[in-house]
This record gives structure tokens, C-alpha cells and sequence, in this order.
């Protein structure tokens, strides 16, 4: 089964903007991985499910695993975003990493033209990032205010 470039051509652009945007917001707040991780690892994610769905009629294709696979190869990446220092008990990056993690699922979701999903995944990643970076700032500051 061929791929039609335009449909291919949609997927990669849907996932790169949803991976542009989840960055931004990281890009904002100067994290490790920015704009062009988190477009680049969606990016990724969507090629290899449309590369996976060439073989959906084979009977020997399990769609599944190309997730899994997808899921597997990034949490090696994001696990080079946590860094642990030395002499601090603060392990830092995990944040970065998690949502590194959700622009692979979104292009995932792209890659299967749910388009739909897509957006309401990186509204809510994007909320998150914002409101409980906020709501996290806030916390930090009422702690540094008791510990004093």
C-alpha cells in the first residue's frame, strides 16, 4: 500500500505545528528541549505510524507494536533530558521530559489522521505546562516562605 504524499503531507504538517506548540511554551520558559525537539520527535512519531500503516493489511503486522516502539525509542531521549545533580538532592527536567513523551504521542495521533485527539492533546499538554508551571512557582515560593 503506497502513502499519498498530500494525506502524508498533512499528517507531518499537523504534527509538526502540535509539536511547534507544546515547544513554545517550554522554548518560553527556557527548558532543555524547545521548538525544534518537540517538533522534530512528533514529526518522527507521525512518519513512522504512517510508514507502519503501508502494512496494516499484512497479516503479520501488529500496529501496536509500531506504538510501542515509537513510546520505547523516546523515553530514551527523555530520559537524557532529566538530569541528576551531584551534590543536589534536585533531580531536574522530569517536566520536559514528560511532555517530550506527549509530543511523541501526538504524532502518534497525527500519524493515524486523529486530528481531533490531536488537538485536544496538546490543549491539555499546553495547560498543564502553563497552569501548574504557575501553580508550582506559586508553591515553591509559600515554601521558601516557611522554611525561612
Amino acid at each position: 500500500m503506497e502513502i499519498d504524499i498530500w494525506e502524508f503531507i498533512i499528517k507531518l504538517g499537523a504534527a509538526a505545528v502540535s509539536g511547534a506548540l507544546m515547544g513554545l511554551e517550554r522554548e518560553f520558559k527556557d527548558k532543555p528541549a524547545g521548538l525544534k525537539t518537540y517538533s522534530l520527535v512528533a514529526l518522527g512519531a507521525a512518519t513512522f505510524i504512517s510508514i507502519s500503516l503501508m502494512f496494516q493489511s499484512s497479516e503479520s503486522t501488529d500496529m501496536t507494536r509500531i506504538v510501542g516502539q515509537v513510546v520505547v525509542g523516546v523515553g530514551f531521549l527523555g530520559a537524557g533530558v532529566i538530569l541528576h545533580k551531584k551534590n543536589n538532592t534536585a533531580v531536574t527536567g522530569l517536566a520536559t521530559s514528560a511532555a517530550i513523551w506527549c509530543s511523541a504521542a501526538a504524532g502518534c495521533l497525527a500519524g493515524f489522521g486523529l486530528y481531533l485527539h490531536l488537538l485536544a492533546l496538546t490543549v491539555f499538554v499546553i495547560l498543564i505546562n502553563l497552569i501548574f508551571g504557575f501553580l508550582n512557582g506559586k508553591l515553591k515560593g509559600i515554601k521558601n516562605d516557611t522554611d525561612k
